[in-house]
């Protein structure tokens, strides 16, 4: 690949990491100035990965560890617990309710009071202080129930299943591996922060107890996830407070090896004020509901599966080998989860406002990073996100592909780009790995700027994230070195459905000619960062905020401007017919409901 883009031959790379491009003093807010990187480790089933927060941000809730009389009251719960969790994935009415406008179904929480009431002897929140949230759906995953199971009994594996959701999360104590006699069961006490890739959304910490239960006769197994506060008060509690009431999925196996998943997801959150923008988007369910957590699984037991791929033909590219391949999704994937965690409020991460007005949406945030796996120096953050009438896969065909998004400006400083190697992670064409060669003046024989990307989307949302990176660490990442030095500063777009109205629980379908339509709007989260400077005791200036400010201003202004009619780009004075390049369909809904 090097003697391809830059005439000179492949040499022994140094377990160094490259240097850091030096920001200007002004901080020149062109995204593809940016330096970029990875790092990660494999294992034997599924990739596993090492903490990519900041120190200060790793630490876990201090939480006490069950005492033996404890340990037999958690294993009656369990039991009882599995049992609430299957009749929840099976019953219909009464216990869910179909409403009749939206189709979506709706948990009556009276009449599961009155079928699955809670020790008496257990302590129960005020019901006014804590608002429901449940939901449940279906799907068919490429993956098999051992390994599914193996992914949700491990912390690490659970987080890079779920990269966009689970935060943080550790395994803080194994309680059995044997419950009720039955000797593929387990056991465990948890941790977890779940996340909404906004600021505005605050994070979900909770302790409780996680079941793993086969049941053989059946071919399936149960997993399940039951509160611990209600009998151990030895736990920090989060705000706004969060517990998981009996909430998990069933899967079930299939004779061609793939599962059937049937997930609920039930829990109390304390009633907090959110954002207006985020409102709807929360109290639905859609962003801690099951549509999501199966959404996201579906596409990642796909990604896995061509991760673990050998006999692949087209390697995509220039990509010169499948350990090749496998290590540059790795560097992709960590890519995407460092993306998610720093736009979000994980780790009790600070954002500020940059106005008084409740509708502002503009976050900024820094962070001062001394450890490897990101640049070191004052990092600045900005993110914002806005309520575009567009469907959201519409405004993701926009923005991962690479030539209409040269095409703004604001994001692509004039460059063109063009691809030079291509993963696809999925059936769908938008779940994608791109490396692309940013056409630049200052490209030459010595120097080539490239960028890494990945685009993924399914009915939950779309998420495209980039870095850019030099010829010299893509070299490192593809030749089963540790790129773990390598800084990463991602930045992206995600975006989410809003949706006025659904079929079958599921997104209702948007106009066919194209036009905007208030019940298939989304909501575009823009998330920026830059290296503010190189080093980590420096003091912020204001003109550095305003910069930022006005080039996340700008980048949604012209995205705005350019879905203003179908099939068309508007970039300043010019106008860009797209006649040949019509729109990614939107995702298959997920199977029907058994």
């Amino acid at each position: 690949m090097t003697t391809r883009y830059t005439g000179r031959p492949i040499q022994a790379m140094a377990s160094t990491a490259p240097p850091l491009m030096q920001p200007s003093l002004d901080l020149d807010m062109n995204i593809y100035s940016r330096q970029y990187t990875e790092a990660m480790v494999p294992s034997s089933e599924m990739m596993a990965l090492p903490s990519m927060l900041p120190p200060e941000a790793a630490h876990f809730p201090e939480g006490g560890l069950l005492i033996e009389e404890e340990k037999t009251l958690a294993m009656d719960l369990a039991v009882s617990s599995i049992a609430e969790l299957v009749k929840m994935c099976r019953l219909t009415e009464p216990l869910w309710v179909r409403d009749n406008e939206s189709g979506k179904e709706i948990l009556n929480v009276e009449e599961h009071g009155r079928m699955f009431p809670w020790p008496l002897n257990l302590k129960q929140h005020l019901i006014n202080e804590f608002r429901t949230e449940a939901t449940r759906d279906s799907a068919v995953v490429i993956m098999n129930s051992i390994t599914l199971v193996d992914a949700f009994l491990d912390a690490n594996k659970w987080m890079e299943l779920f990269p966009s959701i689970v935060a943080k999360a550790k395994t803080v104590q194994v309680i059995s591996s044997s419950v009720s006699g039955h000797a593929t069961s387990s056991l465990q006490l948890m941790y977890a922060e779940l996340q909404t890739l906004s600021p505005l959304v605050p994070t979900r910490e909770a302790h409780f107890l996680r079941c793993c239960q086969q049941n053989a006769d059946e071919g399936s197994w149960t997993v399940v996830d039951f509160p611990i506060d209600s009998f151990h008060d030895s736990l920090q509690h989060s705000f706004p407070r969060y517990r998981r009431k009996p909430s998990g999925c069933i899967i079930q196996d299939m004779p061609n090896g793939y599962s059937r998943v049937t997930w609920v997801e039930h829990a109390e959150i304390e009633e907090k004020p959110i954002h207006q923008i985020f409102d709807h988007f929360v109290h639905s369910g859609m962003a801690f509901g099951a549509h999501r957590w199966l959404a996201i699984l579906q596409r990642q037991c796909e990604r896995i599966a061509s991760l673990m791929a050998r006999n692949i033909s087209d390697l995509g590219g220039i990509i010169p080998s499948p350990e090749a391949r496998q290590n540059l999704m790795k560097l992709a994937q960590r890519m995407i989860r460092t993306f998610s965690v720093n736009i979000s409020t994980s780790g009790g991460q600070s954002w500020t406002a940059l106005s008084d007005s409740p509708e502002d949406t503009v976050r900024i945030t820094t962070r001062k990073v001394v450890e490897p796996g990101q640049p070191n120096g004052v990092i600045l953050s900005a993110v914002s996100t806005t309520w575009l009438p567009y469907p959201h896969y519409r405004v993701f065909d926009l923005l991962r592909d690479e030539r209409r998004r040269s095409q703004l400006e604001v994001l692509s400083n004039g460059n063109s780009l063009h691809e030079v190697a291509h993963i696809a992670n999925g059936s769908h064409p938008g779940n994608c790995i791109s490396l692309l060669r940013i056409n630049v003046a200052s490209n030459s024989s010595q120097h080539v700027e490239l960028m890494l990307q990945e685009s993924c989307t399914d009915q939950s949302g779309s998420l495209v994230v980039y870095a850019t990176i030099d010829v010299d660490s893509i070299q490192l990442a593809m030749s089963g070195e540790d790129p773990s030095c390598i800084p990463l500063l991602p930045i992206g777009f995600s975006i989410v459905p809003i949706l006025g109205s659904t079929v079958d629980g599921h997104p209702a379908p948007p106009p066919d000619d194209g036009t905007p339509n208030a019940n298939s709007g989304c909501l575009l989260t823009v998330g920026l960062q830059v290296l503010a400077s190189t080093i980590p005791s420096a003091k912020l200036n204001l003109s550095s905020v305003t910069a930022i400010n006005n080039h996340l201003c700008n980048t949604v202004h012209q995205i705005n401007i350019a879905l203003g009619g179908p099939g068309r780009l508007e970039n300043d004075n010019n106008v860009v017919a797209e006649p040949n390049n019509p729109p990614t369909p939107p995702p298959p809904p997920p199977p029907s409901k058994q």
